[in-house]
């Protein structure tokens, strides 16, 4: 975990508990942390549950990682450091989302085990739902939906998830999912049909 560096702060308790925004909201909060490569579907997937989560009336919210480093962590690279802290950041923020009763997709290649196991205890084995978009390379290279696999290969990016980065497959992830054979709808699906199997989406 990232070290305390501000002295003299003290967290404050909220009047309004968690549970009663839940029960204000009809649902507990969850975050979906959807990981895989770069072109495996992951922000597609996320925004078709959010839609059809939205309008069954849950609320919802997508944190996806190109608006996330576009604006709160704008001063973060690719190296394995900043992509480390890219991803606590987003953990920190998910779980203030998740507390307000909110269920959070989040779109982040997150390439890294110990990220994401940092990200399940600042939130909550509870609350964290890791999905594993799986694509082979091939699959993602194909579609190629930014042309990054092509400039990596190229040389003109560094760093680069699956070429010359490694990617960290999930080993207990509580849903995968196979973007290599199935459509998006059918993906948005069985992520709603988890999310009613662990009572997420009970009134």
């Amino acid at each position: 975990m990232t070290e305390q560096k501000a002295a003299n702060v003290t967290w404050h308790q909220h009047n309004v508990t968690a549970q009663e925004r839940s029960q204000l909201n009809g649902h507990q909060g969850a975050v979906l942390w959807f990981t895989g490569l770069s072109g495996c579907g992951k922000s597609t997937i996320a925004n078709a549950v959010d839609r059809l989560l939205h309008d069954r009336g849950f609320h919802t919210y997508v944190l996806d990682g190109d608006n996330i480093r576009l604006g709160l962590n704008k001063n973060l690279d690719f190296s394995p450091d900043d992509r480390t802290e890219n991803i606590r950041r987003v953990g920190e923020v998910a779980k203030l989302f998740a507390d307000s009763a909110t269920i959070v997709l989040t779109a982040f290649v997150s390439p890294y085990k110990n990220d994401r196991d940092q990200v399940r205890e600042i939130i909550g084995a509870g609350l964290f739902h890791e999905v594993l978009v799986d694509a082979s390379l091939e699959t993602c290279e194909a579609r190629d939906p930014k042309g990054l696999y092509k400039k990596a290969r190229a040389g003109e990016i560094k760093g680069f998830t699956g070429i010359d980065a490694p990617y960290k497959v999930p080993e207990n992830a509580k849903l995968t999912l196979d973007s290599d054979s199935k459509g998006i709808e059918e993906l948005a699906n069985e992520v709603i049909a988890h999310l009613e199997t662990n009572g997420l989406l009970s009134a």
